[in-house]
C-alpha cells in the first residue's frame, strides 16, 4: 500500500500543473497582422503575414516579434515611404509585444474573450496597451484574433506637416495567430 502512495502522489502533482493533457507552449511563426489609416487623398493598408509569436500557457504570458520591413503594401511607393520615412525599419526593425492574458483558463474548450495586458515597442518606444482578444481553441491549435488603435504621436513618427491634415492620427491595427504545440 505504501509502495502506491509515492507513485500516485507524483501522477496527482502532475496532473494539477498541466492537467489539460496538451502543451505548455504554443507558437506561431505565420502570424498575421495587419493596419489601415484613413486619408483624405488615398486610405493606407498593409498586411504582415510573418509574425512570430509564442503563448506559454503554464502562466499566460505571451511575446510577439514581428520585423516591420515585412508588411506589404498595395503600392510599392507606400511601402518604401514607410520603411524610409515613417517606421524607419533600417533604425528600429522590428516591433515586440510582450504581456499576459488575464484569467484565462485552458482548460475551458469554448470561444474565450479575454484581456491582454502588457508592452508594445515601436521604433524603440515603448507603451502599455490593454487589447481584448478572442481565443478559440480548435482540435489542437488555438486562434487568437482581435484589433485595437495606435496613435501615431504616441510612437513618435514623424509625419510631414504638409500631409499632416490629410492623414489620421490613429491607425487601427488587426490581428490573428494560429497557434501551434511546441515541443521544445
Amino acid at each position: 500500500m505504501n509502495k502506491l502512495i509515492i507513485p500516485l502522489v507524483y501522477l496527482i502533482a502532475t496532473l494539477i500543473n498541466n492537467d489539460t493533457g496538451l502543451p505548455n507552449k504554443y507558437i506561431t511563426s505565420q502570424g498575421q497582422v495587419t493596419f489601415f489609416s484613413y486619408t483624405s487623398v488615398e486610405n493606407i493598408e498593409a498586411k504582415n503575414n510573418q509574425v512570430l509569436s509564442v503563448i506559454d500557457f503554464s502562466n499566460n504570458e505571451i511575446a510577439i516579434s514581428m520585423l516591420m520591413n515585412a508588411f506589404v503594401f498595395k503600392k510599392a511607393l507606400m511601402q518604401e515611404h514607410f520603411n524610409e520615412s515613417y517606421i524607419e525599419s533600417d533604425l528600429y526593425p522590428k516591433a515586440t509585444f510582450e504581456g499576459t492574458i488575464v484569467d484565462f483558463d485552458a482548460t475551458n474548450t469554448s470561444v474565450q474573450t479575454k484581456m491582454i495586458k502588457g508592452k508594445l515597442t515601436i521604433r524603440e518606444i515603448t507603451k502599455e496597451i490593454e487589447i481584448k482578444v478572442k481565443i478559440e481553441h480548435i482540435e489542437n491549435t488555438y486562434i487568437l484574433s482581435g484589433d485595437f488603435e495606435l496613435t501615431v504621436k504616441d510612437f513618435e513618427i514623424k509625419i510631414p506637416s504638409i500631409l499632416a491634415p490629410n492623414i489620421s492620427k490613429t491607425i487601427a491595427v488587426q490581428f490573428q495567430f494560429k497557434y501551434q504545440p511546441y515541443d521544445s
